[in-house]
């Protein structure tokens, strides 16, 4: 009877046993979903925030410029380009990323911008942050972006010939955000990004994929916009994407075309994978009612020029990095010159 007993006790032990690791199994398989899944089904204008884990405490260090593989390198246009199409960029973030992610922008894509300056509420000179008069948290961005904006035209109008804000989860290829502003002027009134089209009858940019300004354009924005145009809102609520668009539109800036010469989109708002894994992004997502142009899922999506992705965690930028700027298939070279028309541009 006593051992008939300790079979019942060992079996009910076994049973919880099992029980408890199929609960742990199963909370742990949700946590994950949930974690995977939050980016793809927030909405853009919610008070959503992206909570992203600090990147890597030990800087993973670079390639050295006198490696064997990149000394067969030839960066004559890109280096050209550089020169010619000068890029100052701003990066939207707070007191709280500067170390989890701002710094992880300023060591990978932020170093290839002719002017690098990250906008906060706090000042930080090892990034360096400027200190803006505004409160932090997703409903005060549209002020903070008024704010920056009006600080580079001040600072820096002269310095460059294109603006770009970016945030601080923001990956940009900067040489093929020059390649594709060759063909342009920077005293038209013009500005690129992701293209969504509610809201704003011209449509508007990403806040999350960045946008690009000329100088004209942000010359409208400022001495007109901030000042005088009734399309632009005095208060520092509401979506910044959104009041960007309609102010741009107010002033006159055109919402221009960023797709390649074969359609496809440039700036994206979200990781590679959202974008290229047909199915990711259910069809019912907020994405595809947004979209501006026609856009198809898989490898069609995406030009070979691409610019930015956005909810890029500061871990993924340095893969990004060594993906893009370093990893090569051995024997497959690659050689670019300009068109004659574009030289001719950049050059007057």
């Amino acid at each position: 009877m006593r051992q008939i007993r300790m079979y019942k006790w060992q079996a009910i032990n076994k049973q919880c046993v099992l029980m408890l690791l199929s609960g742990l199994a199963i909370g742990f398989t949700v946590a994950y979903v949930a974690l995977t899944q939050q980016i793809a089904f927030s909405d853009p204008h919610s008070s959503y925030e992206m909570d992203l884990l600090a990147g890597p405490t030990i800087d993973p260090g670079v390639h050295l410029k006198n490696e064997e593989f990149h000394l067969l390198e030839d960066s004559s246009v890109a280096d050209k380009l550089y020169k010619d199409v000068r890029v100052l960029c701003w990066i939207m973030t707070g007191p709280n990323n500067h170390e989890k992610r701002a710094r992880h922008v300023k060591n990978t894509w932020g170093k290839r911008c002719n002017i690098l300056l990250f906008m906060s509420s706090k000042e930080d000179a090892s990034l360096p942050a400027i200190a803006l008069p505004v409160k932090e948290g997703r409903k005060y961005l549209w002020g903070k972006t008024k704010r920056a904006f009006e600080y580079v035209y001040k600072h820096y109008f002269d310095k460059a010939d294109w603006f770009l804000k970016a945030d601080d989860d923001t990956y940009m290829i900067l040489e093929n955000l020059r390649y594709m502003l060759t063909p342009y002027s920077s005293n038209e009134s013009i500005y690129f990004g992701c293209r969504f089209k509610p809201y704003v009858k011209q449509g508007y940019m990403s806040g999350g994929a960045g946008y690009v300004l000329s100088k004209e354009a942000l010359r409208r924005f400022v001495e007109i916009g901030l000042r005088n145009a009734s399309g632009c809102s005095k208060s520092d609520n509401g979506a910044e994407d959104v009041e960007l668009g309609r102010c741009m539109e107010a002033v006159q800036v055109i919402a221009g075309d960023s797709r390649d010469s074969m359609g496809r989109g440039r700036f994206f708002p979200f990781v590679p994978e959202h974008h290229l894994i047909p199915g990711h992004v259910s069809k019912n997502f907020w994405y595809w009612q947004y979209i501006f142009y026609e856009n198809k899922e898989g490898m069609e999506c995406c030009s070979d020029n691409a610019v930015s992705f956005h909810y890029v965690s500061p871990n993924q930028m340095y893969v990004l990095e060594y993906l893009i700027y370093h990893l090569r298939p051995y024997g497959i070279s690659f050689h670019v010159d300009l068109p004659n028309d574009q030289v001719k541009k950049i050059s007057q």
